[in-house]
């Protein structure tokens, strides 16, 4: 059966819902299709369900931090407990989401979704004839092309594990291995982390993590770096992973092997190229309007657009830009100077703006500063010795170029940070005698990070 809408959406993950919303609240006839559980991955492989293993873990850490110094008595991490706890968060969501969908008049389709034609979606039976097509259908974990890669727990997985196994090998060094692994240390589990390069979590200054491994160590996480993964296979007692540069590889052994080891576009099964989408090496080609350069009707949002970073607030954002561009023509840009991230590993690290090596690479001249926090007794009142920061200044106007944190709640702090480099502000301004900040909070170590820096 053949149906007219304005609006086809592909993924009902934030941006892809947001999108329907939003065009739905204009009165135009809008339909969103989904081949998963109505959700996507911030809420049901994601965000949500990471924020609470972390927080879990988080706790744990606190109260073993503080023995001996007020605090008595063993805790530990009850996983069956804690995943049922993080499913009534996530278990609604489908449900929900669809209910909303419905509510609003958008119409709601299940199944794989393919192109089949310039303005045509195929779901099922369906074919869907739309004046716009919006692309949402996320990342997944990319292929890595060794053997006995099939025997690897996706990342996805890891939220719903119903019990946790005693060794675990994370296949990868970025933020997902980092954030799992600290979850399963804290409850116990013997865990590796292989990062094919020799350094991990490379987007981020490289100080700060060398500050989150020492807390990584000692929290338990074996962190083998020059591991790019040979092969994966099943033996008597488990799985045996194989894994190192030519020559030197080394095996592990483990009861589960987890795919952390990055994500890419899901885009395959589209049929792209029967709705005249062009791709690159990269995934859909888009322009600055996130709009196919090929296909003027489609658009392409949040993780499924490779050049965005795949981060749930860049989604969201991503997706009024969209909205915009179909309501009032191209007219506004996607815009990823400024986006703040951070990894929610126990302490958490956190960064925005230019990394010691990106000012350099492109001979911005610079003040940068650094120091230990862990003295600061906002973190040594809570046990918390592994805290410090570094600041990327210009050099003459003294604005702030970036920011690079570890520490408790550095997840919160790097939003000031990135308040300040967006609209420009100075460290003077972000001074005491700039902003008395509330006190005593780890906002308040702002004071600290930038006093060497303020003009007496």
């Amino acid at each position: 059966m053949e149906r007219e809408y304005d609006v086809v959406v592909i993924g009902t993950g934030v941006a892809g819902s947001d999108i329907a919303w939003h065009c739905r609240k204009t009165g135009m006839q809008v339909a969103i299709v989904d081949s998963r559980e109505y959700g996507g991955t911030c809420g049901l492989r994601g965000c949500v369900p990471k924020k609470v293993l972390a927080g879990a873990a988080e706790a744990v850490s606190r109260v073993r931090g503080l023995q001996g110094n007020g605090i008595r008595g063993a805790v530990s991490i009850d996983w069956p407990e804690l995943v049922a706890f993080e499913r009534t968060f996530t278990d609604p969501i489908p449900r929900r989401r669809e209910e909303s969908f419905r509510a609003a008049g958008i119409h709601a389709y299940h199944g794989f979704a393919r192109f089949a034609g310039p303005d045509r979606v195929a779901v099922g039976g369906d074919t869907l004839i739309a004046r716009y097509i919006v692309v949402a259908t996320g990342a997944h974990a990319r292929s890595l092309g060794v053997p006995g890669e099939d025997l690897m727990t996706p990342s996805d997985d890891f939220f719903y594990l119903e019990a946790l196994p005693e060794q675990i090998v994370f296949v990868g060094g970025g933020y997902i291995s980092f954030e799992f692994a600290h979850v399963a240390a804290a409850a116990g589990s013997g865990v590796t982390i292989l990062q094919r390069g020799g350094r991990a979590l490379s987007g981020f200054d490289p100080d700060i993590v060398d500050r989150l491994l020492l807390a990584s160590r000692e929290a338990g996480i074996d962190v083998q770096t020059n591991m790019p993964l040979v092969s994966v296979e099943k033996n008597a007692a488990g799985l045996r992973v194989r894994a190192g540069r030519k020559g030197k590889e080394k095996t592990f052994d483990a009861d589960m092997v987890v795919h952390g080891a990055g994500r890419v576009s899901a885009i395959e099964g589209l049929d792209l190229a029967a709705g005249g989408v062009a791709t690159d090496l990269r995934g859909i080609a888009v322009n600055e309007y996130l709009q196919s350069i090929s296909n003027p009707a489609v658009y392409v949002v949040g993780d499924a657009n490779a050049k965005s970073p795949q981060l749930t607030p860049v989604a969201v954002r991503d997706a009024h830009v969209v909205v915009d561009n179909i309501l009032h023509g191209n007219t506004r840009v996607a815009d990823y100077s400024v986006v703040p991230s951070a990894v929610f590993t126990t302490p958490p690290i956190a960064s925005v703006g230019l990394t010691e090596d990106k000012a350099k690479e492109r001979g911005i001249p610079c003040v940068i500063t650094s120091g230990d926090l862990s003295g600061r007794f906002t973190n040594r009142s809570i046990g918390q010795k592994h805290a410090g920061y570094k600041l990327l200044v210009d050099e003459d106007s003294r604005r702030v170029l970036g920011a690079h944190l570890i520490g408790p709640h550095v997840e919160e702090v790097i939003n000031v940070f990135a308040l300040a480099i967006k609209h420009g502000l100075t460290v003077d301004d972000l001074a005491l005698d700039g902003i008395p900040w509330a006190y005593p909070s780890h906002t308040y170590d702002i004071i600290h990070m930038v006093h060497p820096l303020v003009r007496k």
